[in-house]
């Protein structure tokens, strides 16, 4: 059984007794980490090599960053950015191959505000993100695409879809997008395992949000048919949510049985 699991960190140097802790209680085969808010070279590799996993990032000063750890074992580094936009120099996309299952981490543009340039960007990252996928299809072997994709794909997804009616997750253009992925034959792995919704990955710091239990879906992961024949059990652990100087976000994860 090989378990992937993707964690938004929102800051690795802010969260790292929590991201050890939950990868020593939880072990995942592969994990995915975004908002990792660090440059290179301020990346705390020695940490998760104590603790037997090996890893590569792609960081950028303050904002944005994702990392790929494999436990055990080296990831195989295939590309770091999203092709399609030479001037793009956001941190926001990691792939590498790991037992024979290429892995991609995501960290999908916020969009937020709108309408605007930071809106324009999100549907055109998205664009980028379609033909890059529609490639990795094409491989015909095991993908997972997973990371935090800041879109809430459906009203079942969070707890009001009044409450982020107006907020660029929510907006048609934003779901549209999302909806091409999954009409183009990829499969969302916690919709379709919990196809009445209600299971949230992120909860505001603001407003009692938590204690409320009002949260919402944005971190998602997107199997290819060869991966998604393989797909055994995918959740969410919700308990590290709750614990002291937790991320914002809750890790979630996939698992696929062996080959």
């Amino acid at each position: 059984m090989m378990r992937i699991a993707s964690y938004n960190i929102n800051g690795i140097k802010a969260r790292l007794p929590r991201l050890l802790e939950w990868l020593a209680e939880t072990r995942p085969a592969v994990a995915c980490l975004q908002e990792i808010k660090t440059q290179d070279a301020g990346f705390p590799e020695a940490e998760f090599t104590a603790l037997g996993y090996q890893a590569i990032w792609h960081g950028q000063k303050g904002f944005n960053g994702v990392a790929i750890l494999a436990d055990g074992t080296a990831p195989v580094e295939i590309r770091r950015g999203l092709p399609g936009d030479d001037a793009d120099e956001q941190s926001r996309y990691l792939e590498a191959e790991v037992a024979g299952v290429r892995i991609a981490c995501i960290y999908l543009p916020n969009g937020n505000p709108l309408p605007g340039p930071k809106f324009d960007y999100k549907l055109a990252w998205m664009e980028r993100l379609r033909a890059h996928m529609q490639g990795l299809w094409a491989l015909e072997m095991p993908v997972v695409v997973t990371g935090d994709y800041n879109v809430i794909p459906f009203d079942t997804d969070i707890w009001s879809p009044r409450a982020l009616a107006e907020d660029a997750l929510m907006q048609p253009a934003s779901r549209d997008a999302y909806g091409a992925l999954l009409a183009d034959g990829w499969t969302d792995a916690l919709a379709t395992h919990n196809p009445a919704g209600g299971v949230w990955t992120y909860w505001d710091y603001q407003a009692g949000a938590w204690q409320q239990d009002h949260g919402f879906r944005i971190d998602h992961a997107l199997l290819s048919p060869e991966a998604a024949d393989r797909l055994t059990a995918c959740g969410v652990d919700k308990d590290h949510r709750g614990r002291e100087k937790a991320s914002d976000h809750a890790p979630m994860w996939v698992e696929l049985r062996g080959q």
